[in-house]
């Protein structure tokens, strides 16, 4: 071999165009349409290219320093103050910047969080350094005010300049959770004014105000649908400042947003990207200045699951990469369990070495925007951003946020993609692996400090402004509810494999993992070639139902005498592992009942499944 390097100089190579690659495309397309294959859309609508134009002169889209690290904030949510003052420290000492310290009133506690008692919060603060991290605060429920003014008077002591002291007011998110608000849409941005001008005016500097897009997400909202109630959102609060007196620039920068990091790589990345852009246009309407808004991110609380949790793992290091290079300013993971409860210590660490492997290992931040000039990401943030600019201008005709939330219009647009991503998640267009794909019945459930606890759904009776609240869901729900409602009878169904296992392993495997994302356990052997054998197996399963497994020509031969047989063994209900064909007729009057395949509604499949074996369903929330 010859020792000599190289000469691999980029220019040696002739350039590649978009024409060159369309021509390479085309003939492994072989005809077929490029719009069917090589086109997607988003559940906004968009369509996006698979070989989109390359934009070598695209700048980055300013957010964090070049090269600076993003923060890693943990979530503290501990109801005891002394567990969570460990939790805290934990935290710290292991690599976290900051902390998210959430109380029981706040949308994201589910079921846990702190209370507000001065002793509690003193309690779980002890041994904080406030100057050295970053404290974000999660209130909820229109208890911001006083949280803040307690931290306030908490660290008074410290220069108040020093602190990085993110008090979270958002009244408008509180009423869009809550359904329900103290003060008319004027007399809460009235109030919001005066309690960020008497905080700025004790020299507290850090933003204090937020725009939060998770209960809009949770509730089932699009990337766009988050991005454009976040700006609304955030341009009403910019209002409110502004006729509080504070000046609009140093309004602005009092102001930050939340967004959610969710498990689409390239949907995530752009969704900072595109905010920055909108806020920009924001800034630029009001006479300002260009300046980046200070931008969390957390990870989506509607994508985990309580089967398989292990698979949150990877749902949260997927989504914290997008967000860290997509140039969120911090990041919360959330720890794997955080579905089934209280995460114990092993999950928090895990939600945090997450992150910090990411940055310290892969070294992630270092390349500032690393998707700028890069087709798929750039055409992901303007048609992003372009979409939710025109449901921002939606909402402002309305009145802005809080009009559009008392008239029900923002509920109803949410509530649309809401059943859209559901139907996706029954019919396993949108597979949930764990839960609705590779269900393991037999898995060991992660541990927790405190099992999860039932949330209460409903806005308070009365209230001087009333709408009706958004309420979050995860996608694995459905399927959870199945699972749990089979939990205490154990109830399976019998695979019968008709023919070699050759001829039925495909639809069997099919078939074992439908009926188990439903709790119903699949048995059966690998093949039977003679009628007495199956029924014989059928009746030694103990199963009370029967799917019939093989191969088109099987069911033509032999689907109807195994349907009879079977339902003179007892099966109350016989299932068929694909599409009904000509043959329908002739199956349906030898007693096969339903049919099982691809792209079917598998939760409402499952529930006849359960209706029929006598299995009680808790109500739906």
């Amino acid at each position: 071999m010859d020792p000599r390097p190289l000469d691999l100089a980029l220019d040696s190579f002739p350039p590649a165009t978009r024409a060159d690659w369309l021509a390479l495309v085309d003939g492994v397309l072989k005809g077929a349409p490029y719009a069917a294959r090589m086109l997607t859309r988003t559940a906004d609508g968009d369509s996006l290219d698979a070989l989109p134009e390359r934009r070598a002169d695209a700048a980055p889209i300013a957010g964090r320093p070049p090269g600076a690290p993003w923060k890693v904030i943990a979530r503290i949510d501990h109801d005891d103050p002394a567990s969570a003052n460990a939790q805290m420290l934990a935290d710290l000492d292991g690599g976290a910047d900051g902390i998210s310290l959430v109380f029981a009133s706040a949308p994201s506690a589910e079921g846990f969080g702190l209370t507000l008692r001065h002793e509690e919060l003193v309690a779980a603060l002890d041994g904080l350094l406030p100057e050295m991290a970053t404290l974000r605060v999660e209130a909820g429920a229109y208890q911001g005010r006083d949280i803040a003014l307690a931290l306030a008077r908490l660290f008074e002591k410290t220069d108040p300049a020093a602190l990085d002291l993110r008090f979270g007011l958002d009244p408008i998110g509180d009423f869009a959770a809550l359904g329900a608000a103290p003060l008319d849409g004027e007399a809460l941005a009235a109030r919001l004014g005066q309690t960020v001008t008497a905080l700025h005016g004790r020299g507290l500097v850090a933003p204090m105000v937020r725009a939060d897009g998770r209960v809009h997400h949770a509730a089932g909202a699009t990337d766009a649908q988050e991005l454009a109630a976040v700006l609304a959102t955030a341009t009403a609060y910019l209002r409110a400042l502004d006729a509080a007196g504070l000046p609009l620039d140093g309004a602005a920068r009092l102001i930050e947003v939340t967004l959610t990091a969710d498990v689409d790589q390239f949907g995530t990345q752009a969704k900072p990207r595109a905010f920055r852009l909108l806020w920009q246009a924001v800034l630029e309407e009001c006479g300002l200045a260009p300046a980046p808004i200070a931008l969390h991110m957390e990870t989506a609380w509607r994508a985990l699951t309580r089967h398989d949790a292990h698979v949150n793992l990877l749902r949260g290091t997927l989504a914290a990469f997008a967000a860290g290079v997509g140039g969120a300013d911090s990041v919360t993971v959330l720890p794997f369990t955080q579905a089934l409860g209280l995460p114990d210590a092993d999950a928090r660490r895990l939600a945090r070495n997450t992150q910090l492997i990411l940055m310290e290992e892969s070294n992630l931040h270092r390349v500032a925007d690393p998707g700028a000039g890069a087709g798929a990401i750039e055409e992901r943030t303007e048609k992003l951003a372009a979409a939710a600019w025109e449901l921002f201008r939606a909402i402002e005709r309305e009145g802005g946020m809080v009009e559009s939330l008392a008239a029900g219009a923002w509920q109803r647009r949410v509530a649309e993609a809401r059943r859209a991503r559901a139907q996706e998640v029954a019919t396993r267009r949108r597979p949930l692996t764990g839960t609705s794909e590779f269900p393991l019945l037999t898995e060991a459930a992660a541990g927790v400090l405190a099992p999860a606890r039932r949330r209460t759904a409903g806005a308070p009776s009365e209230g001087a402004l009333m709408c009706e609240p958004l309420i979050g869901e995860r996608l694995a729900e459905p399927f959870e509810r199945l699972r749990e409602a089979a939990a205490a009878s154990r109830p399976q169904v019998f695979l019968a494999a008709l023919g070699t296992p050759a001829d039925s392993a495909t639809r069997a495997g099919f078939a074992r993992a439908a009926f188990e994302a439903g709790g119903i356990a699949a048995t059966g052997a690998d093949g039977f070639s003679d009628l007495p054998s199956l029924v014989a197996a059928f009746r030694a399963s103990g199963a009370a139902l029967a799917c019939l497994c093989g191969s088109d020509a099987n069911y033509a031969e032999r689907a109807v005498e195994a349907a009879q047989a079977l339902k003179a063994a007892g099966a109350r209900a016989i299932i068929l592992a694909g599409k009904p064909g000509m043959e329908e007729a002739a199956q349906r009057a030898a007693g096969i009942d339903a049919y099982l395949f691809a792209g079917l509604d598998l939760v409402a499949f499952l529930r006849e499944m359960q209706a029929v074996l006598g299995i009680a369903r808790r109500l739906e929330p």
